[in-house]
């Protein structure tokens, strides 16, 4: 028997549109975990259809007021949300009023009738970069739970998936996962979903270097840019659009 989903809306930033997961041949040069979702969803289903609304450094406020209502229009029958890592990471976070606006998308969502799954927030508490946050990153999640009960909603819980803790899941930027990273959630969505699949995690990448060099490579290229466009007030998904703003099929 084949899975119920024939729309599936993906929301969300980087996480959901794919960074760290490179494709030049697609749209943003990105893949992810929601294409590799899609392309088994779609799979002899001939109607089967996807849209990813999900654009990097989107915080949640942008993620309301830019891809809810385009999302509800679509009349998904299968939609996928991550947000708030944007939020949490900056120097000042209003935890209550972020939750209160996302507790209102979540209800838009729901009300569509489609099957809702949402993501905690990984648990930074290996990283040197933002263990300091953890308590922030703890609070966020206890009050994404509630409002996911709230409305129904299936929650994968990256926080307690400790398996992300090796290095090997995740980009040379340590913000992003890597293919292996995207693919084994993949698996984890379809799983969630009680969708029959064939898709095997990846080798995972070779961790990164830990001399002095190295270090200075990754400041560089990776946290100082990161920094910098948080205090000039920029995202790097600036001119950016969604990837899939309509429906398409993969494959």
């Amino acid at each position: 028997m084949t899975h119920p989903y024939r729309r599936y809306v993906a929301l969300g930033d980087s996480f959901t549109e794919g960074v760290g997961d490179p494709a030049p041949d697609r749209p943003n040069a990105v893949r992810g975990w929601a294409d590799r979702v899609a392309e088994v969803l779609g799979r002899d289903v001939p109607d089967f259809g996807y849209a990813n609304l999900a654009i990097r450094g989107r915080k949640i406020d942008k993620v309301v007021g830019e891809q809810v209502a385009p999302a509800v229009a679509l009349d998904p029958d299968l939609v996928t949300i991550y947000a708030g890592a944007n939020d949490i990471l900056r120097p000042q976070v209003d935890l209550d009023a972020l939750v209160t606006s996302y507790d209102e998308a979540l209800g838009r969502l729901a009300a569509t009738g489609a099957r809702l799954v949402v993501w905690t927030a990984f648990d930074p508490g290996g990283s040197a970069t933002f263990r300091l946050l953890r308590g922030r990153f703890a609070l966020y999640n206890e009050l994404v739970r509630e409002i996911a009960d709230r409305h129904g909603a299936a929650i994968l819980d990256f926080w307690r998936m400790r398996e992300y803790r090796d290095p090997g899941y995740w980009d040379h930027d340590r913000l992003h996962m890597g293919p292996a990273g995207h693919q084994h959630m993949a698996i984890t969505v379809l799983d969630l979903l009680g969708v029959p699949h064939d898709l095997e995690d990846l080798p995972l990448a070779a961790p990164p270097g830990g001399g002095v060099r190295d270090q200075l490579e990754w400041v560089r290229g990776s946290a100082a840019p990161w920094v910098h466009r948080r205090l000039t007030g920029r995202s790097s998904g600036d001119g950016l659009d969604p990837r899939h703003a309509s429906y398409v099929r993969l494959g």
